[in-house]
């Protein structure tokens, strides 16, 4: 591996206007595929297998023309204070609504509240209700206007108006987001690099990686069915691993060129090492991502096929783009004390060839280490790297703080252990649902016309359930139906049941009950249960069997399906990862570690959702006006996001271990060579992962802030407790025993030598002078 990724990196550097010319064509190809395609089909809420979803099929196949998912609206009227919403000039006003409301092409109903009793036992609060023939996605903008306009004619009448429903339903405010993180981004690039030029390549590469995902989604949306939600997804994570990636070479390129190898050997290197820990971290994000097929729901499926297209992009540019640029610009991306340290060794190197005599050169100097380059003559050249006669003050952070670890190793495991473990304890209080328009902002008219339905009607008017009544078997269809509405009318929590509407064929009825209970309340999920419960004694009477959905139902669907799927999830990812992770470390309690760490880090993350969203806490200061259910797909997709993302800056942190370890240092001091050469530059992609999802707290939407908040949060907890922490305390406690791995294991497993260890022996040893140097000169450093 490292020796094939050596000459690839090499190749890169030297046809470097053939690989840029390449990309550019590439950008160019998919990008004229996207203006090309068709437009991009909205997400589909499809969950196969799950009863609600099956009752939805049933109503769209008995009632053609009346798709269950066609967009709707619910115009909610409340009267001045005092007054009451059945006066003559309010019925007027309602009454021109109703009307102007019904004037549209894809109006399918429109429903007066004084038709379909629709007034608060108080007469100050009413609704309408309208139902259209297509999705929300697909009405058109005249539609949208033409009621937009009757609403606000009645409020110019002096009524209270407020729409809630999906025909008009209000855009979420954009924060910064994406913005945002690339600023953040390139700070860190330039506080960790000293470097313009080194803290944009990586912007660039990712950009131009990101770019090209897109593209390439947008023109093979309509044969993959993928939706704009899949995009943004791929935007974020290819953004956030593009940069990541390439920050990992260029670091490993400056640390090269720092030892004395020239820019094509020092870009062959970096590829060949650093290239090695992006090609299977990335393949550790994508399994994580291609994972999410094994849940069975079609809408994660695609999300996770185009989000592993996007990172498989920013491996290619990683190890071919960067190299390339790198080819173009070999000294921009060093320091300036490093250009200047460039200048001085080669204006020396000149006066020494000439005069021929020994020179001391002074070079940009790290920490704890020194070089000695010895004389042609004495058939003596070597480099001695280490950390004798280091100050401890003068040594970087990471090496600073990998000494305390690896002198107090229990300490720190059982405090890491502990404090995660305190942050994941209100996990167990977990309870997912789908946040509806009660978590929307109080300036949106959906959210107020919630407040308003549940302050008339009572809360659980919010959420009605949907029971679709299937009486094709039945010797009596109409008796049937009765029979049905009379056990709901009956059944503790139900406060109404609508009469039932059936279809032309008679066969098929559906009624809506409405609970006493708000739609995401655990009294509601409970009621739901409780109905289908009784299904079986139903059937057994009537001969007519029920399915039970509507908005309410299908969250509670979706939660339990999602529930059930993440156990095998883990299983699967965690199974192959482990077989990645043994491959490349050739070790089975590392890999083991890596898992146990990472379950850590997300149940923290978990804890920390349920802390803010679910319980309040904090609330106020991350911008959330209302707490319920966690989104029912977000445990599934933090462990798989986070999986994969842990596992960069796992394999990228141990392999440089390992690597110190290979080449004959002991356990505690491989460490504090690991930490010194990953420590500074995980910790600064941490930061830009945290402030590219942090960047989507700043929209509107709750949902969006949640996947925002959780990854972050998961994204800090690995990276800066878990790796930096948890990872070295243990390795720390194993000693030698952390790579162990049995001699017929070892015999079986092939070798991809990830560390680049192939490549110290084949690979020159760097040389500070050019080659016409004096053969009796000599440098010291």
């Amino acid at each position: 591996m490292a020796t094939f990724l050596h000459r690839v990196g090499r190749w890169a550097f030297r046809r470097r206007r053939t690989v840029l010319l390449i990309w550019v064509a590439v950008l160019a190809a998919v990008f004229l595929g996207a203006t090309s395609a068709s437009e991009t089909p909205e997400g589909s809420s499809s969950m196969p297998g799950i009863e609600s979803q099956k009752a939805f099929d049933l109503i769209n196949e008995r009632f053609p023309g009346a798709e269950a998912d066609g967009a709707e609206a619910r115009i909610v009227f409340v009267a001045e204070q005092g007054q009451q919403i059945t006066t003559t000039a309010n019925r007027s006003a309602i009454d021109k609504l109703v009307a102007a409301a019904a004037d549209g092409a894809q109006v399918a109903e429109v429903t007066s509240p004084f038709d379909a009793d629709a007034v608060s036992k108080d007469k100050s609060t009413a609704y309408a209700s309208v139902t259209y023939k297509v999705a929300s996605d697909d009405l058109t903008d005249a539609s949208k206007e033409a009621l937009a306009k009757a609403v606000d004619q009645a409020r110019d009448a002096g009524l209270t108006v407020e729409v809630g429903g999906s025909a008009l339903e209000t855009e979420a405010a954009q924060g910064l987001g994406e913005v945002l993180g690339v600023l953040v981004a390139a700070v860190v690039l330039l506080i960790t690099f000293g470097s313009l030029a080194a803290a944009g390549l990586p912007l660039l590469t990712a950009i131009l990686g990101v770019s090209i995902s897109l593209a390439g989604i947008t023109a093979v949306s309509s044969a993959f069915g993928f939706s704009s939600t899949v995009g943004e997804l791929a935007m974020m994570l290819g953004l956030a691993v593009g940069i990541d990636y390439s920050l990992f070479v260029v670091s490993r390129y400056r640390e090269e060129r720092a030892k004395g190898h020239e820019p094509q050997q020092a870009t062959a290197l970096a590829v060949g090492t650093a290239g090695g820990a992006v090609v299977f971290a990335g393949l550790t994000v994508i399994i994580a991502l291609l994972g999410l097929s094994v849940i069975g729901v079609p809408m994660l499926s695609k999300m996770g096929l185009g989000s592993a297209g996007a990172v498989l992009v920013g491996v290619l540019i990683a190890l071919t783009a960067v190299p390339a640029l790198l080819g173009f610009w070999p000294d921009a991306v060093l320091s300036r004390r490093e250009r200047k340290g460039e200048s001085r060794s080669r204006d020396a190197g000149s006066r020494s060839s000439a005069g021929g005599r020994r020179t001391r050169l002074k070079f940009p100097r790290r920490a704890g280490s020194t070089k000695t380059v010895g004389t042609e003559a004495d058939s003596t050249r070597t480099i001695v790297t280490g950390t004798v006669g280091a100050s401890s003050a003068k040594a970087p952070w990471g090496v600073r703080w990998a000494r305390f670890v690896v002198r107090r190793p229990l300490p720190v495991l059982l405090l890491t252990v502990a404090g995660l473990g305190t942050l994941a304890v209100p996990s167990l209080d977990l309870r997912m649902g789908m946040p509806g328009e009660e978590a929307k902002s109080t300036s949106t008219t959906e959210r107020r016309a919630y407040d308003a339905l549940a302050e008339g009607f009572g809360p659980g008017f919010n959420g009605p359930l949907t029971v679709v009544v299937d009486v094709s078997k039945a010797e009596d269809p109409q008796a049937a139906v009765a029979a049905v509405a009379d056990r709901l009318d009956s059944t503790e929590g139900v406060v109404s049941v609508s009469p039932a509407r059936f279809n032309e064929a008679k066969d098929t009825a559906v009624i809506a009950a409405v609970p006493a209970t708000a739609p995401t309340s655990k009294q509601t999920q409970d009621l739901v249960r409780t109905i289908r419960g009784e299904r079986a004694a139903v059937e057994s009477d009537t001969g007519a069997s029920f399915k039970v959905t509507g908005t309410t139902a299908l969250n509670i669907d979706v939660a339990e399906k999602m529930q059930d799927a993440l156990v095998p999830y883990l299983a699967v990812i965690v199974s192959l990862a482990f077989l990645l992770l043994m491959l490349v470390f050739r070790s089975i309690l590392v890999p083991l570690k890596a898992a146990l760490g990472f379950l850590l880090s997300v149940l923290a993350a978990l804890g920390a959702i349920v802390t803010v969203f679910q319980q309040g806490h904090g609330a106020g200061f991350f911008g959330v006006e209302e707490t319920g259910p966690i989104m029912s797909t977000m445990p599934i997709f933090l462990v798989g996001i986070i999986f994969g993302l842990a596992m960069d800056y796992q394999v990228f942190l141990v392999s440089r271990i390992r690597e110190a370890h290979i080449h004959g240092e002991g356990p505690g001091q491989a460490i504090v060579t690991g930490f010194r050469h990953s420590a500074q530059v995980v910790g600064a992609a941490a930061l830009i992962m945290m402030a590219v999802f942090g960047g989507f707290m700043t929209g509107g939407e709750s949902m969006v802030k949640m996947v925002g908040f959780g990854l972050a949060s998961a994204v800090f907890f690995d990276a800066f407790v878990v790796r930096m922490a948890f990872v070295p305390a243990v390795l720390a406690l194993l000693g030698r025993h952390a790579w162990w791995l049995p001699r017929w294991l070892d015999r079986l497993l092939p070798r991809v030598d990830v560390e680049g260890e192939a490549l110290t022996k084949h690979t020159p040893a760097p040389s500070a002078l050019p080659e016409s140097t004096d053969r009796h000169s000599s440098v010291t450093v």
